[in-house]
């Protein structure tokens, strides 16, 4: 053990994503993204099945997105309002889809939990590199139909999180963080 500050330590113990809503142009840039989609991409993946890909909404896509979702909203009576302002806003967005694939050894769950990182890891890589980022779901990411109309989606995929990017307006406050003595349990026998 070392008495050294870590940077990567004092990061992971400060990091806060920003709103979507808070999100202006720019947003990163093709190598840039790149990049961080190669950083999200190195995460635990048992058995290499690589269960995820990755779908960049430049900003015009994500705007034909917004329409698609209030289009859609308005036939089925669902507010479609807050999810298609968030792609409408986004200077940026990118769809991880969960693509799940068949496998003897590596259980489904266990490829879902890989999936996750990696929206949490592309998260992390947006904030690390000075962009703002935010996760986010909602009833559209969760609507199997619509998401094959505006994503292609086949019929095993899902989508693990839109990831929102862009230059963050603001720092937001920080908002109550876990207790870990509540939630954490020691066993020393």
């Amino acid at each position: 053990m070392t008495d050294h500050p870590n940077p990567v330590l004092q990061f992971m113990l400060t990091r806060r994503s920003r709103p979507a809503k808070l999100l202006r142009a720019p947003g990163p840039d093709r190598a840039a993204l790149e990049q961080m989609l190669q950083a999200a991409a190195r995460v635990p993946d048992h058995g290499k099945l690589e269960p995820w890909r990755f779908i960049v909404l430049e900003h015009p896509a994500g705007a034909r997105v917004a329409g698609t979702i209030m289009d859609y909203a308005q036939s089925k009576g669902l507010d479609g309002e807050k999810p298609a302002r968030a792609f409408a806003d986004s200077p940026l967005c990118v769809a991880v889809i969960a693509s799940p694939k068949p496998s003897e050894k590596i259980p489904e769950l266990e490829q879902t939990l890989s999936v996750g990182a990696v929206c949490l890891g592309l998260v992390n890589a947006a904030l690390a590199t000075g962009w703002g980022a935010n996760w986010l779901t909602g009833w559209p990411a969760h609507d199997h139909a619509l998401m094959v109309q505006v994503l292609g989606l086949a019929p095993q995929e899902w989508v693990a999180g839109f990831i929102h990017m862009g230059t963050a307006e603001a720092t937001p406050p920080d908002r109550p963080r876990p207790d870990m003595s509540a939630i954490t349990e020691w066993v020393h026998a």
